[in-house]
């Protein structure tokens, strides 16, 4: 469970340097990687789609911010 919390916040923080890149040059970083296949640019952003979601589900059903209230 720890394990796959953290996978996911990495895939997240990688999408959030890939936007800013993207948002502050014009430079498609994400798509650069995936050498222009959009079907792989696609799958990597589902991914983070995904990413999403788990740690939604994460906060709700484990509130790790209980202890601090």
């Amino acid at each position: 469970m720890k394990l796959t919390t953290l996978i996911c916040c990495g895939f997240l923080i990688a999408f959030g340097v890939f936007a800013a890149v993207y948002a502050l040059s014009g430079f498609d970083l994400l798509l650069f990687l995936c050498a222009g296949n959009r079907v792989v640019y696609r799958s990597l952003l589902s991914l983070a789609g995904i990413g999403a979601l788990w740690l939604l589900f994460w906060l709700i059903a484990f509130r790790p911010t209980k202890p601090l209230s």
